[in-house]
């Protein structure tokens, strides 16, 4: 415990509580907090001036980062004749129907993400208790629920990221890796905190983007400056 709080205190010294910072230098001195001995994420924190409980007020999609998000990701799809075809073809690790639900039931999950076919919907929500708890039920709002599998495929390996407020009003994401360069996490930054601006519901009045913070998986969170966030359209 006490090389944990040495660890924890000398990263606290390096960032100043007290200051709110820009997004570039969020940026860098976050990449500067990198202490563990694997690649972190970068992860953001987002506080919004949104109600989920009003189905207005739902912020929820998904954004594709350019310069991807660091990790490896194994899709799996469901999907029959040619669009499973199109599905291996695009690279995904598992395709399948009735095989697939199968497994999913049995508690077989070997995947990150799941897509599906419109028209597989129906199978799919005989383990909507399984998928949902988990976060990988497909959905038209992040492009999981599509004809088009083959990109679907291909932006979930390319740096796709799904976002959703919860009850609080708070969305988290990985943007990326501490091993990435300043200029590819600001670039992912940037087109997150777009994608989120995009998203403003119509009936959220006042500051949108309340607070901001950036941190590792193992470090302090530093605070951003929430104004520059929603000036980013």
């Amino acid at each position: 415990m006490a090389k944990k709080s040495k660890r924890l205190a000398a990263l606290l010294e390096k960032i100043d509580l007290n200051k709110t910072y820009g997004a570039r230098e969020a940026i860098e001195t976050v990449k500067g907090l990198a202490s563990a001995k694997f690649d972190e994420t970068v992860e953001i924190a987002l506080k919004l001036n949104v109600d989920p409980r009003h189905a207005d007020q739902m912020v929820r999609g998904s954004v594709v980062l350019p310069a991807g998000t660091g990790k490896s990701v194994r899709v799996a799809v469901i999907a029959k004749d040619v669009k499973a075809d199109e599905a291996k073809e695009a690279g995904a690790e598992i395709v399948g129907a009735e095989d697939l639900i199968e497994d999913i039931q049995a508690g077989n999950i070997n995947f990150d993400v799941l897509i599906a076919t419109p028209n597989m919907m129906g199978m799919v929500g005989k383990v909507g208790r399984i998928l949902g708890p988990k976060g990988l039920m497909p959905n038209p709002k992040t492009g999981t629920v599509t004809m088009d599998v083959a990109k679907a495929v291909e932006n979930a390996k390319g740096g796709q990221v799904n976002f959703r407020v919860d009850k609080q009003g708070n969305i988290h994401a990985g943007i990326g890796k501490a091993s990435f360069s300043v200029e590819q996490l600001s670039e992912n930054f940037e087109t997150f905190i777009r994608a989120i601006n995009k998203h403003k519901p119509a009936t959220s009045k006042g500051k949108y983007i309340k607070n901001a913070a950036l941190s590792l998986t193992m470090s302090p969170s530093i605070n951003v400056d929430a104004q520059e966030l929603m000036d980013l359209k």
